[in-house]
This record gives structure tokens, sequence and C-alpha cells, in this order.
């Protein structure tokens, strides 16, 4: 397929901030966005159209899909069901292998693995008997975590030794889960990186990560990263992309170990970690996903200034006064209603070189 005429529409599965920004994105290039959200949608502010129905409305999403020329996503879960009739009727870019590996920890943790990639040891848990056998493998402290749906923190405890066991496995309510043994990391940083329709790759500087409660707080460029460490996490990245077939922006988190590059997690979509990228380059992640998805030539990803991103949490959009007087300093609001604890309602990226 030839890059998307201008006037075009993307169609984009959920209606959060990342939806929003991605439709600011789109009509820099002169597309339109049409969200598909069950619920509320800070996109629908921006974005062209907006379809307020549930994933399992067979109608809507076949009106959705007609309207589109294209369609994404913000969040990787989107029900199969919904992706099957969608797909039937248009393309969906990053393709649905990629939702299918980043849906499942376990699915994940197995394909990274048969690329050779090294991630955190783990053990399927599907019981209360698997827990205590894979404590028993891995050693403890360890995380356990539901194979699905888990996000900023929610769906995951922490063992520190047997006692916790019965607790931590009733918490996850019977769900598949996957235990993950401790890494002893030096920092957390992550690769935004991009593949087009044409199989080119680009990708962003490694930022380095500060998570707190689960919750990303900050993430900071650049990373505290040798050169062969910066050139290792790019090369791993390009080739999570690469045997994916993957068209769009991803975000991969890695720990930086004294044996080396562990990857935590992949996000087959734009990333939070990387809205320094709206500072810091020419080309942003989300421009660079639309880029992607429409079948343009990617953008230069290179930085030209420092950046620490924060996260404004809950009450923390009550600081937005001040940080509007700061020098140097870009404000990002989602237009989301009341704050409330671990509701993402905002960012800052200050320049800070």
């Amino acid at each position: 397929m030839s890059e998307l005429p201008q006037g075009s529409v993307i169609g984009i599965l959920g209606g959060g901030q990342l939806g929003r920004m991605l439709s600011v994105a789109a009509s820099r290039l002169g597309y339109r966005c049409h969200v598909y959200e069950p619920g509320a949608a800070p996109a629908g502010d921006v974005a062209h159209s907006v379809t307020t129905a549930p994933y399992e409305d067979e109608a809507a999403l076949r009106r959705f899909a007609e309207a589109v020329d294209v369609i994404t996503y913000e969040f990787e879960n989107v029900p199969t069901s919904a992706l099957d009739l969608l797909e039937s009727l248009r393309p969906i870019r990053p393709n649905r292998r990629a939702l299918a590996v980043s849906q499942d920890r376990i699915k994940e943790k197995s394909f990274l693995n048969e690329l050779g990639l090294q991630t955190a040891p783990w053990a399927a848990v599907n019981s209360e008997d698997d827990l205590r056998a894979a404590a028993d493998r891995l050693g403890l402290p360890a995380i356990l975590k539901t194979t699905r749906l888990g996000y900023d923190g929610k769906g995951q405890v922490k063992l520190d030794d047997e006692t916790d066991i019965p607790a931590a496995w009733a918490s996850m309510n019977d769900a598949p889960s996957v235990l993950e043994g401790f890494v002893a990391f030096e920092r957390e940083v992550s690769v935004i990186a991009a593949r087009g329709l044409d199989g080119s790759v680009a990708c962003f500087d490694p930022g380095e990560n500060i998570h707190r409660d689960g919750i990303l707080r900050t993430t900071t460029v650049p990373a505290r990263l040798s050169p062969a460490q910066r050139a290792d996490a790019v090369l791993v990245a390009a080739r999570i992309l690469n045997a994916l077939d993957y068209v769009g922006v991803m975000g991969v988190e890695l720990f930086v170990t004294a044996h080396g590059l562990l990857v935590n997690e992949i996000a087959p979509r734009v990333h939070n970690s990387g809205h320094w990228t709206q500072q810091g380059c020419a080309v942003d992640q989300f421009e660079q996903h639309i880029r992607a998805v429409a079948g343009l030539p990617l953008g230069d990803g290179n930085r030209h200034a420092d950046v620490v991103m924060e996260n404004l949490i809950g009450d923390d959009v009550n600081r937005v006064p001040d940080l509007l007087k700061s020098r140097d300093t870009a404000v990002h609001l989602y237009g989301k209603g009341a704050p409330r604890p671990g509701r993402k309602m905002g960012h800052v990226n200050r320049i800070t070189r």
C-alpha cells in the first residue's frame, strides 16, 4: 500500500491521552482521526470524529471501520473478537501478532527468549502450588503478575518470603499469572523505536526511567549509559521490531544490569517514556507513529536537547500555574476530569540543556 493521501482518516482504538496526542500529530500531517472508545475519551476533544460504543457492538465496529482508511491503537487490550472483525475490513497497524505477544506476559517472555534476548527469570503460575514451586526455583523476593491486563503497577504483588504466598495468590483471583525473579538492576531505561512500512527503522535516544508505586514518574534523557550500552539498547529494539514485521512506534523497557541488558517488557504503541520527544526532537514519537502507519517516510529521531519528562499524577496537576511560569518548561494537559490518586492528568517536559 502506498502512503495515505492527505485528508485520509486514521482510526484509533482507545480515546485516552495517547490517542489525544496522536490525533494532534496526525492533524499536522493533514490527516483526520476517528477515535473508537467505550468510555470517556480525552482524545475526543481534538479528534475529527468519535464513536462511543463497547467493543462488543459489531454494528458500531463496522461503521467505524468503513469510515477510516487504516486502524491503529493507543492501548494493547482490545478484545480479540473486535480485532477479528476490524481486520477483515481495514488494515491494522501495528499488526495482530504484536498485539498477541504483548497482551500476554508469558507469550511476550517466550517470544523474547526465543529471539535470544535476556529477561528476568520467570515461571508460569496457575495455582498456589505452582506459585510455591516457582518460588522455590526462582527464589524470593520475586514479583507475581497477572499474564494479562496489568499496567501502572496494577495486577501485581511483591513476595518477600514464603509467608506472602497465600495472600499473593489470593490477590490474583485465580487468574493465569507469571512469577518474575528478582533482578538486581542499576537502572531502567526505555527505547522508543519505530519501523515503517518499507522496513526502515528509526530509534530515539534511550531515556532513563524512575517509577514510584508502579507508575512512571520521570524520564530523563540522556540516560546514564555507556556508548556500548546505548548501541546495544537500540539494537535490541530494532531486533524486536524486525522479528514482528512491525509497523509503528514501540516502547521497549530494559533493565541495565552488571551482566548486560534485560528486556522488561514491550508496548506496541506510543509510550509514556517517550513524551520527552515532544520537546527534545524535531519529530516526536506521536508524529513518528502516524508517519509509519500512514506509509510516510520516518522522521529524524535525533535529539536536539536534554529533557526531563515528569508525569503529573493526581494532585500534581495543582502545580500547573507555577509550572506555566517556569523557563524551558512545556506543559501538556490531557483534559481529564477531577484528579484522583494514580490518575495521569498530564506531563511536563523541562529542557535542561
